[in-house]
């Protein structure tokens, strides 16, 4: 079973209702999955290899008290706040080279079409244009991050 086919069937247990699911190839190749707290993958062959991944998941601690007031900001300031996200996997670049100064900084106005910064993706240099007319309230990525697919990458207000 090659890497990509296991990367899949993580994602696709991560995004379902199934708590566990075994399978068992003809070749002897057994896949064990459980998602509980944390997602455990457990793949074993003829020749005994064993590969685990685990990915643990922490979930924050909010008082009920303190619940409700969380919730009016997040909201508040998430309506204020329009979210330019990336379109694809890649290397995120603010500027178009190293000695160039930034496409954008925080304060600056933007229009609907103007470009942003480069996701470099398989040796491509994609520009990502704004979506929206406004002034760049944050950037969320850091110069030559690696970025995943619908990641925020600007707060425009």
């Amino acid at each position: 079973m090659e890497y990509n086919d296991i990367k899949k069937l993580i994602d696709d247990m991560g995004n379902s209702k199934i708590d566990s699911l075994d399978i068992e190839f003809p070749d002897g190749i057994k896949i064990s999955m459980k998602k509980n707290s944390q997602k455990e993958v457990v793949i074993t062959s003829p020749q005994a290899n064993v590969i685990e991944a685990s990915a643990p998941m922490t979930v924050p601690v909010v008082k009920k008290e303190q619940e409700s007031s969380l919730v009016k900001v997040e909201k508040n300031e998430e309506e204020n706040y329009k979210i330019v996200k990336s379109p694809m996997v890649g290397t995120f670049y603010e500027s178009p080279s190293p000695e160039k100064e930034a496409f954008v900084k925080v304060g600056d106005k933007v229009h609907k079409g103007q470009v942003l910064c480069i996701i470099e993706a398989m040796k491509l240099m994609n520009e990502i244009e704004s979506e929206f007319d406004g002034e760049i309230v944050e950037v969320c990525v850091k110069n030559e991050y690696i970025v995943e697919y619908g990641m925020p990458l600007f707060k425009i207000k």
